[in-house]
């Protein structure tokens, strides 16, 4: 007979993060041939991140940019372009920056760089999340189904509080991002969260913190 240990979660355990998984200059450009396929909308959703981005640095959260980067003689893609996509975000490649206008990305943001799907593979992410205490990991960007899920299983295997916001993530087709968002909310229950549900919680926990000073 199974017996169930599940505990209530907060959307915001104890400190969060606001992760800003590959929003870069060439989702913002008119292309006829898009080297990796996005669902409808895409750039509209990224646009979305922008309020939570804006509500997290009012709230005293970091905000931790991620930036998918390749080396120009294309050495460390690996096994990358054996799949669908093409060769994209080459070191070289303008449209490869942070995409700074649209996110209102600032020099006190943090910014780590990858080459590939997840934050923590290879990079030093979790040094960064251990530095600065964070608990609970709010994430949004692209692609659902590959950077930002692979990112959200990275985080889930090390113990962290992990929050999809889906409004604010768009995936390679529809019928993938929504698969991508089901596989993440099995792996942690309320996974899936409205950018208001965010709002609201980042206000409550700057509330919580300003109140306990």
């Amino acid at each position: 007979m199974s017996q169930s240990y599940k505990t209530k979660r907060n959307l915001i355990e104890a400190r969060p993060a606001l992760i800003v998984i590959d929003i870069q200059k060439e989702t913002f450009y008119d292309r006829e041939d898009e080297a990796i396929p996005t669902m409808p909308g895409y750039a509209d959703r990224m646009v979305e991140a922008r309020i939570a981005i804006d509500k997290a640095r009012e709230r005293g959260i970091p905000v931790i940019f991620i930036q998918e980067v390749h080396r120009s003689d294309r050495v460390d893609f690996g096994r990358e372009l054996d799949g669908s996509e093409d060769v994209h975000c080459l070191e070289s490649d303008p449209g490869t920056a942070i995409a700074v206008e649209e996110m209102g990305f600032l020099p006190s943001d943090y910014l780590i760089k990858k080459r590939r799907y997840s934050a923590f593979f290879g990079t030093d992410f979790e040094i960064l999340l251990r530095g600065l205490r964070i608990d609970t990991l709010l994430l949004c960007g692209g692609l659902t189904d590959f950077c930002v899920q692979y990112t959200f299983v990275d985080g889930h295997q090390s113990d962290y509080f992990c929050r999809v916001i889906e409004d604010c993530v768009a995936g390679s087709s529809e019928e993938a991002h929504e698969a991508s968002l089901r596989a993440m909310e099995y792996l942690q229950m309320g996974a899936r969260c409205s950018l208001g549900s965010v709002l609201e919680a980042m206000g409550n926990f700057a509330s919580d913190r300003t109140d306990a000073a």
